[in-house]
């Protein structure tokens, strides 16, 4: 009874559902092992990438933060505001996401911006937080354009913005494909930019001309819009 059980169960293990069957266990076992190694190792990584990601976005703010007080301090003029900063509420999950808030303080007071400001207050805080993330992550890039950025502004905060622009434009001279592109319809600010561009030191060359649009009135009754380049001294 035994041996032909034997036989039997000897033929059973040549079928092809068990040959080689330690073989092919132990190849399984080592890609078991191997998966499990690599899936441990995919944690790491991705716990070491996100605690780098943390890291970077916390320099960058920081860098942002501290450009933003410095262009604060030199363009506002008011006294109920002393400095503006980004802060960032991020989540703990896997996909991390932040929630990015402007903030004002005065003394060691701080609290939300939005919905306690003034217009012209908002308008400057767009305008500094616009420059600071430009200086921080765009410092390659050649044109910052600035469409009719003195809405809402008074006239000393306009001198403060005209500063500000000049010392960015002083900073930046030595890149070579740096541009800067202020649309505005505010006269003012432009002979005030003339002015702090001529206390720059001489470090770099003055624009030698701006373009003036306006519309005019056509012989057939329609308007149309011209351009004409006027020199830098007739300002």
């Amino acid at each position: 009874h035994h041996p032909a059980q034997a036989r039997q169960l000897t033929s059973k293990l040549n079928m092809p559902e068990y040959k080689d069957v330690e073989d092919r266990h132990r190849h399984s076992m080592i890609e078991h092992e191997t998966t499990k190694i690599a899936v441990v190792d995919l944690e790491k990584y991705r716990n070491a990438l996100d605690g780098a990601l943390l890291r970077y976005h916390s320099l960058k703010i920081a860098d942002i933060n501290k450009i933003i007080r410095e262009l604060w301090s030199l363009t506002y003029k008011g006294s109920d505001i002393t400095n503006i900063a980004i802060v960032s509420d991020s989540s703990k999950s896997a996909a991390r996401s932040y929630n990015y808030r402007v903030v004002m303080t005065k003394g060691s007071t701080e609290m939300d911006m939005r919905g306690r400001c003034s217009a012209g207050q908002r308008v400057l805080a767009s305008i500094v937080i616009r420059l600071a993330l430009a200086e921080t992550f765009c410092i390659n890039c050649g044109v910052l354009a600035l469409d009719e950025p003195t809405t809402n502004l008074d006239h000393d905060n306009k001198r403060g913005l005209a500063t500000a622009l000049s010392q960015i434009i002083a900073s930046r001279s030595s890149q070579h494909n740096f541009q800067l592109l202020a649309i505005t319809h505010d006269e003012d600010f432009c002979d005030m930019m003339k002015n702090e561009l001529a206390t720059q030191g001489g470090t770099f060359s003055l624009p030698d001309s701006y373009f003036y649009v306006n519309r005019e009135e056509g012989g057939d009754g329609k308007f149309y819009s011209k351009i004409a380049k006027v020199g830098w001294e007739d300002l």
